[in-house]
């Protein structure tokens, strides 16, 4: 791998979509969740106005921007409310991508999740590691201090599912389905591009399909993925700030 810095104005000379992950990449990680009973509440981040900027000026330049995250789209639509003009959202683990108010569905995962759902449900009523199952569509997320082995074993009694921890949360997904490289797949058919045409930034281990399907994947946590560039994890800016000064300044000074 190749620290960003070095990263050329030839490098990007076949890209046409810019993919950036969430937590870690636009927004500091981590979620705040709490559940009592039937109510959930949960924190919303925001994207920084410099971000939102940088987005812009990447969209007036010709670029696709496309967001690829694990949480759902209305937390997706509020995070970007004010740049949903600008980018397309792959939600929950490639699952769907909206784009300009039309939902492209990838995978339907309703039978092969919905018996699970009340055995971990059930595993899961006493246990205080948990801070509460994340309201979505196609996957499900289930946030714990860490990990816990009942949440796994139930799992592992299906063979078509499996469990992915981020450190701070399981998401249940459908194996080979429900991933974030699926979901780019799909989305360069909607943008009828090609692999050479996507840059990809990632840091979590759900991101490593995605960096491998894009043609310049760019790492922001070596530990967990691996990528033709990367950037610090505990940089000055968080790494989609970094990626988008760099390709600017690369664009206006060639």
């Amino acid at each position: 791998m190749k620290p960003l810095n070095q990263i050329s104005i030839k490098d990007l000379s076949q890209v046409k979509m810019i993919v950036f992950d969430v937590d870690g990449i636009l927004v500091q990680r981590g979620t705040k969740i709490k559940q009592v009973g039937n109510t959930t509440t949960l924190q919303t981040k925001i994207i920084n106005k410099k971000q939102i900027e940088q987005i812009k000026e990447l969209h007036e330049l010709g670029f696709l921007i496309n967001i690829s995250s694990g949480r759902g789209l209305y937390m997706l639509q509020e995070m970007f409310r004010e740049i949903l003009s600008f980018v397309s959202l792959t939600y929950e683990n490639g699952s769907a991508t909206w784009y300009q108010g039309k939902i492209h569905q990838h995978v339907n995962s309703f039978e092969r999740t919905k018996d699970i759902f009340p055995k971990l449900k059930r595993v899961t009523s006493a246990n205080k590691n948990v801070k509460g199952f994340e309201p979505k569509e196609f996957i499900i997320t289930i946030h714990c201090t860490k990990k816990i082995k009942e949440i796994e074993a139930v799992v592992a009694q299906e063979k078509d599912l499996i469990t992915v921890w981020n450190g701070e949360a399981y998401d249940i997904l459908i194996k080979k389905d429900q991933t974030k490289a699926t979901g780019l797949k799909q989305a360069m058919k909607i943008f009828k591009l090609k692999k050479e045409n996507v840059l990809a930034v990632g840091d979590n281990y759900n991101d490593q399909e995605l960096l491998e399907a894009s043609g310049i994947p760019i790492s922001a946590d070596k530990s967990r993925v691996k990528g033709k560039f990367y950037l610090p994890l505990e940089g000055k800016f968080l790494p989609a700030d970094a990626v988008m000064q760099k390709i600017l300044l690369l664009k206006k000074t060639s």
